[in-house]
């Protein structure tokens, strides 16, 4: 009987610091044309419906940072913004090697890109466009896809975790993406 009571008291310790570790940890929502990255531990969400999130993890060090890039490619006209793929993913590439991380450990992880806003004229595929960019940017940088989650006609939640490189990914439907 003592035995059990000690297993016991250990399972309630056990239980009670992952709760609260849950609720003292930091966390970051990620809008639509943004991107973060931190040396900290930090949760970041975010919703996708035909953008795309770039998660990039350092095994080594236990960093991690993500975007939410809206649109394929910059056109040189404007402000070269996170809104544009190849500008949101040059920039965490970027502040990932400043947090000393090094381009032959950096791992990634792709998600979104779905063709969620039913429309007669699918000409542009904005979600297909924002997937090629993804893939072709982290091949030219050598960075490993460890795992995607991209296409089809749901959006996604994700969760983030910098510290372990763990994304949660949930399908959800239009309206939840509201």
């Amino acid at each position: 009987m003592d035995l059990l009571w000690k297993g016991m008291n250990l399972f309630l310790t056990i239980v009670m610091v992952s709760f609260n570790q849950e609720n003292t940890l930091k966390k970051h929502y990620l809008y639509p044309a943004e991107l973060f990255a931190s040396k900290e531990h930090y949760i970041i969400d975010t919703i996708l419906g035909s953008c795309v999130a770039v998660c990039l993890y350092d095994p080594i060090l236990k960093i991690g940072g993500m975007n939410h890039y809206m649109l394929p490619l910059w056109n040189a006209n404007g402000l070269a913004s996170p809104k544009y793929g190849n500008i949101a993913i040059e920039k965490l590439v970027k502040r990932m090697l400043e947090f000393g991380s090094s381009i032959n450990t950096l791992q990634a992880k792709v998600f979104g890109g779905g063709e969620v806003v039913k429309t007669e004229n699918t000409y542009f595929k904005i979600g297909e466009r924002n997937i090629d960019v993804a893939k072709n940017m982290l091949a030219e940088y050598s960075i490993s896809i460890v795992s995607i989650s991209v296409g089809g006609q749901q959006g996604r939640k994700l969760r983030f975790d910098t510290k372990t490189g763990v994304v949660l990914m949930k399908y959800i439907q239009n309206q939840e993406m509201q």
